[in-house]
């Protein structure tokens, strides 16, 4: 499997932004809780609670998508609800198995970089807080 073959949607409260060109953080951590016993008895693993890293997805700054709802997501830093669904896809393009599924709060939002020397595509990056963990 190839890093292009996921499809990665992102939803801001209710409104479908559509798909995202790159995906990060997500990774899966847990606090690790550690007993040692008596006796000279080897140390025990207790587990511990689950955490979701931050998810920051980022796309292309289609002035046609998100012009007019730029101000509205900025507004909705550190507040609104986000949804990132990532989707694997088979060699063809078609969805295959389960997404995995973030849901929690948009942290931040990162309108495009300017730069009057570059022509490097602008892109619009969003972060989000998951909250509880992945489905």
């Amino acid at each position: 499997m190839r890093q292009d073959q996921f499809a990665v949607t992102v939803v801001v409260d209710g409104t479908d932004l559509g798909t995202f060109d790159t995906f990060s953080g997500g990774e899966i951590d847990s606090e690790e809780v550690t007993y040692k016993p008596g006796g000279m008895a080897p140390r025990v693993s207790l587990g511990g609670s689950v955490t979701p890293g931050n998810v920051t997805v980022s796309v292309l700054f289609d002035l046609a998508r998100f012009q007019e709802i730029i101000h509205w997501l900025i507004s909705r830093a550190g507040k609104g609800e986000i949804v990132v669904n990532k989707q694997p896809l088979d060699v063809d393009g078609n969805a295959f198995g389960r997404p995995l599924v973030y849901r929690g709060k948009l942290k931040q939002v990162n309108p495009p970089e300017h730069d009057s020397e570059s022509s490097d595509a602008a892109k619009i990056e969003l972060e989000m807080t998951p909250a509880g963990t992945v489905a």
